[in-house]
């Protein structure tokens, strides 16, 4: 029997939705299960009168046959294949890849949301991996038995056999192909059997079922993937299991009606935002040393404590300059930063020492650069801030390299002997 077809409804962050008004709008069980899952998770939207709206958190919320596709924005398009696709490569960047032997170059689905980008990355991974051959593992197991192999397990032999004489209370060794890695896998792939509305990667999931061994049921909780520990045969599962991890640990399912689960799989933009500039920045910037979130003290009583932590700390290594920079995703839409970004980069100033600090924002707008006040207000100080504003580009590889650009040209005012080549990221990378 054909799945039905998932109801797509795609909102920008910040934006809200209504039950039965609007364009695009909720039904009255919909936002039940919405207000259910916010009852017991943390939230990615807060509930308002007859609706909700969604905060800085993006991605995909799939509710039964339903999928809320949050995308974010950073100027005044609504073009929403423009925005879909810079999330989707946002988050590639920075978790996706690389996808172990297979390679990127398998990942040729269009990918309509962020849940189809997870459920591939899985599915190529566990391909890779029963192509390659399922790692059996040494597994320790206790029963009783009618025949004493291996240890006997006195205590245990005692408390349970003092009736039953012809009974032995064991500890076996197997070694197995039924372990909490493949067991996990295999959850995972019943789940976006139930999920998957794709009916290209439907008959790949399909084909992973019918090819994977059967396994012992798992109880899936946070601790069971704490209890992991990989080897050098088995280091090879870990991309699968970190997605195992991301999409079992965010899976809400509806218990009393089985018809409303609830699947999120949502990120913080501001989070997302700076990771995706510290990787770019490691990669094209080798001539410096790229720190995020350093940490300093900043203030302490006798019970209480507090640090400050710049999102990147820029350093040469030969000259220990610094620059700090804070990401911010937000359009500043023509006005000056706000007074608390600007506190906090001058604190940045003194506290790091920095050469110079800069805000770096997405959306259109003019660089500029700004001195900060003498104490006294009879004068500008020494001291400047940079606000970087790095337009969204539909070309993805161009983007990159346009943050890339605007980041050296300000690391190359105070340390000009630094070849500027060394810095521009190439449009392959």
């Amino acid at each position: 029997m054909a799945k039905p077809d998932l109801k797509h409804i795609v909102v920008f962050e910040h934006q809200k939705l209504l039950v039965d008004q609007g364009e695009q709008y909720l039904s009255e069980s919909q936002y039940q299960a919405l207000v259910n899952y916010y009852g017991n998770h943390s939230p990615f939207y807060s509930l308002i009168r007859n609706g909700v709206q969604f905060c800085e958190y993006v991605g995909a919320l799939q509710i039964g046959d339903t999928l809320i596709e949050v995308l974010p924005k950073a100027d005044n398009s609504n073009d929403t294949g423009m925005w879909q696709n810079l999330l989707v490569n946002m988050i590639r960047s920075v978790w996706g890849f690389p996808v172990k032997e297979s390679g990127s170059s398998h990942l040729k689905l269009r990918h309509n949301s962020v849940l189809d980008l997870y459920f591939e990355l899985f599915v190529v991974e566990v391909e890779f991996l029963v192509r390659r051959g399922l790692v059996k593992k040494y597994i320790r197991e206790e029963r009783n038995a009618k025949a004493l192999k291996g240890k006997l397990s006195i205590t245990k032999h005692l408390q349970k056999n003092i009736v039953h004489k012809e009974r032995f209370y064991i500890q076996t060794t197997q070694y197995t192909i039924n372990h909490e890695l493949h067991q996990i896998l295999y959850c995972t792939l019943q789940l976006l059997s139930r999920l998957n509305r794709n009916g290209i990667l439907a008959s790949r999931i399909g084909s992973l079922m019918l090819n994977f061994p059967e396994q012992s049921r798992l109880k899936v909780t946070p601790q069971a993937f704490e209890r992991i520990r990989y080897d050098r045969k088995t280091i090879i599962y870990k991309k699968a299991i970190d997605i195992a991890e991301l999409l079992l640990l965010n899976y809400h399912p509806d218990v009393s009606q089985g018809r409303r689960n609830v699947l999120a799989l949502m990120f913080d933009m501001n989070a997302l935002w700076e990771q995706f500039v510290v990787n770019l920045l490691r990669k094209s910037m080798k001539s410096y040393t790229v720190a995020g979130q350093v940490t300093r003290k900043f203030w302490k009583s006798e019970h209480l404590s507090s640090n400050m932590r710049p999102d990147i700390v820029l350093t040469n290594p030969q000259s220990n300059k610094r620059i700090v920079l804070d990401t911010k995703w937000k359009n500043l839409g023509g006005k000056a930063p706000s007074p608390e970004d600007l506190r906090q980069m001058y604190v940045y100033h003194e506290y790091f020492n920095a050469e110079k600090v800069a805000l770096i924002y997405p959306g259109e707008g003019s660089n500029t650069s700004g001195q900060f006040y003498l104490k006294d207000q009879t004068a500008l100080d020494n001291k400047f801030c940079h606000v970087l504003q790095i337009p969204v580009n539909r070309d993805f590889i161009l983007w990159k390299a346009s943050i890339i650009n605007v980041i050296s040209g300000l690391v190359c005012l105070f340390d000009p002997q630094l070849h500027e080549d060394s810095l521009i990221i190439k449009a392959k990378d």
